[in-house]
C-alpha cells in the first residue's frame, strides 16, 4: 500500500491532488485505522481480500489541464464510491497524456460494509467514467481494444478469476452428478455427498445443500436454481424423460437506466425556485450526455439509424408479450383440464350409478352435488378439446412443467427487453427534444 501511494504523489510526477475523507500523505495509516475499527465493531478480519482499490484514468493529450483532470478524476471516484469511501486523486504529468491515479479504501469509512469487486465492474467503471467526459465535453475512447494481444494480463488474469457464486457452483455439481448415470434420486444424493455436498432434508421433503466454507445452504429449486433444476425435474432426468438442464449465466450489473429530461420551463412555471432549477440543469446535462454515449456505444450515426433502432425494439417486446401471453394461456388451460379430468374420474362412478338406476330423482336428490360437478367437468373437458382425444394425466402434467419452464424463459428475456425498450424510448425521446422536434408525435409503446 505504501509503494503504491508513493508512487502516486512522487513530486516528480505529481501535478495535483485532491482526497476525500483523508490526507493522501496519511492515507496509509488512515485507511488501516478504518480497517482496524471495522475489525473491532464486526468481528470480521480484514486480511482477506484487497487492502484498496486503484482507478487509473487518462485524458487526450492537450485536452485537459492538470487542475481541471482532477476534478474529473474527483467526480468520478466520488460518483464510483457514492461518498461511502475514503479515497485520493493524484494527476500525473510526467506523460505525453494527463492521467489520474486513484486511489480509494476497500472498507467503508462508517465500517458499515466493504468493497468487493464484481463481474462486469470494469465495464461498469469504464461507462461512469465515459459519461463523466462527455458531460465536461472530453473525447472518450470510441471503440476500446477488449484485450492487449497478450501483453498484458487483463484483470481477471491478475488476480485470479472470480470463483462461481454457490448457486453456482450447485449447479455445477447436480451437472456432474447426473452426467455420472444415477439409477435413482437417493443414488443421486449420494453422488452430490460425494462431491463434498452435505445433503439437507427439511419439512415437507425439501431438499439443500451446503458446499464446504458456505454457511446458508442452497435450495434445490426451480426458483433458486434455474429452470431444470426442480427434484421432479431431476427424477425426470433420471428416468431419461428429458435432458439436462441448462447452465444459466451468472448475472451481471444492469447499466444504470436512462431517464427523460425534464421540461425545466415548464417546471418553474408550476412553482419551483432557483434551487431545482440548477438541479434539473445538471440532470439534463447528464441524461443527454447518458443519451451521446447510447448513440456512441450502438453505433446510431443518424436520426433514421435512432428511429428504426426504438421501433425494433419496441416490436421485439410486443412480440416477447404476445409470446408470454399465449404461454400463460396454454397453462392456465392445461390447469383446467387437468383439474376438470380428476373431476371427472372421481364423479363418473357416481353418473354410471344415476344412469343405472334410470335416472332415478330419488338418486338425483342424494347425489346432486357430485352429479353437477361431473356435467361441469365433462363440459369443460369437451369445450377445451374440441373433438380431440383426452391426453393421459401423466402426459398433461409434463406439458405444464414444459410450459412452465418456456414462460421462465420467456420472462427473463421479455424483463430485458423491456427494459430495452424503455431505455431506446427515453433515448430517441431525448434526442426528439434536443433536435426541437415536439410535432405531437407520441410514443403509443405499451408496458406490461
Amino acid at each position: 500500500m505504501e509503494d503504491r501511494f508513493t508512487y502516486g504523489l512522487n513530486p516528480e510526477k505529481l501535478g495535483a491532488v485532491s482526497s476525500y475523507l483523508c490526507d493522501p500523505n496519511t492515507a496509509p495509516a488512515e485507511f488501516l485505522l478504518v480497517k482496524s475499527q471495522y475489525l473491532a465493531e464486526t468481528g470480521r478480519a480484514v486480511s482477506r481480500g484487497a487492502l484498496f482499490f486503484q482507478i487509473r484514468q487518462a485524458f487526450l493529450p492537450g485536452e485537459v489541464t492538470a487542475e481541471e483532470a482532477n476534478r474529473i478524476g474527483y467526480e468520478t471516484a466520488m460518483r464510483w464510491t457514492k461518498g461511502k469511501y475514503q479515497f485520493f486523486v493524484c494527476t500525473h504529468t510526467d506523460k505525453a497524456h494527463i492521467h489520474n491515479h486513484i486511489y480509494f479504501n476497500a472498507t467503508a469509512f462508517d465500517r458499515s460494509r466493504k468493497f468487493h469487486n464484481f463481474i462486469g465492474s470494469s465495464f461498469a467503471l469504464r461507462r461512469l467514467s465515459d459519461r463523466v467526459c462527455i458531460e465536461h465535453e472530453l473525447s472518450v475512447i470510441q471503440n476500446p481494444c477488449q484485450h492487449s494481444k497478450g501483453r498484458f494480463l487483463h484483470y481477471g488474469q491478475w488476480i485470479g478469476e472470480k470463483p462461481p457464486s454457490a448457486k453456482q457452483r450447485v449447479r455445477l455439481a447436480v451437472l456432474a452428478a447426473l452426467e455420472k448415470k444415477p439409477t435413482d434420486f437417493a443414488d443421486f444424493l449420494r453422488l452430490m455427498e460425494e462431491s463434498g455436498f452435505a445433503v439437507k432434508h427439511g419439512q415437507g421433503g425439501v431438499i439443500s445443500f451446503l458446499a464446504p466454507g458456505q454457511e446458508k445452504p442452497t435450495r434445490l429449486r426451480a426458483s433458486t436454481l434455474g429452470v431444470g433444476f426442480d427434484p421432479e425435474d431431476i427424477k425426470a432426468v433420471i428416468a431419461g424423460e428429458r435432458p439436462l438442464p441448462e447452465l444459466p449465466e451468472e448475472p451481471t450489473v444492469p447499466p444504470r437506466r436512462v431517464n427523460l429530461i425534464i421540461d425545466i420551463q415548464e417546471r418553474m412555471a408550476q412553482g419551483k425556485g432557483p434551487a431545482y432549477e440548477r438541479w434539473a440543469k445538471v440532470y439534463n446535462l447528464k441524461q443527454m450526455a447518458a443519451a451521446l454515449q447510447y448513440l456512441q456505444e450502438h453505433h446510431l450515426t443518424d436520426y433514421a439509424a435512432l428511429t428504426a433502432s426504438t421501433e425494433a425494439a419496441v416490436d421485439h417486446f410486443h412480440k416477447l408479450s404476445d409470446e408470454l401471453r399465449t404461454t400463460e394461456e396454454a397453462i392456465s388451460k392445461t390447469s383446467e383440464l387437468m383439474a376438470a379430468t380428476v373431476d371427472y374420474a372421481k364423479t363418473r362412478p357416481v353418473f354410471d350409478g344415476y344412469k343405472a338406476a334410470r335416472y332415478s330423482k330419488k338418486y338425483l336428490a342424494q347425489h346432486e352435488a357430485e352429479l353437477a360437478t361431473y356435467r361441469a367437468a365433462k363440459d369443460t373437458m369437451n369445450t377445451i378439446l374440441n373433438g380431440a382425444k383426452l391426453p393421459k394425466i401423466e402426459a398433461l402434467k409434463k406439458s405444464r412443467r414444459e410450459l412452465a419452464g418456456q414462460k421462465k424463459a420467456l420472462y427473463a428475456e421479455y424483463r430485458e427487453a423491456q427494459r430495452q425498450m424503455r431505455e431506446a424510448v427515453a433515448i430517441k425521446a431525448n434526442i426528439d427534444h434536443l433536435l426541437g422536434i415536439t410535432d405531437e408525435r407520441e410514443n403509443k409503446a405499451q408496458e406490461r
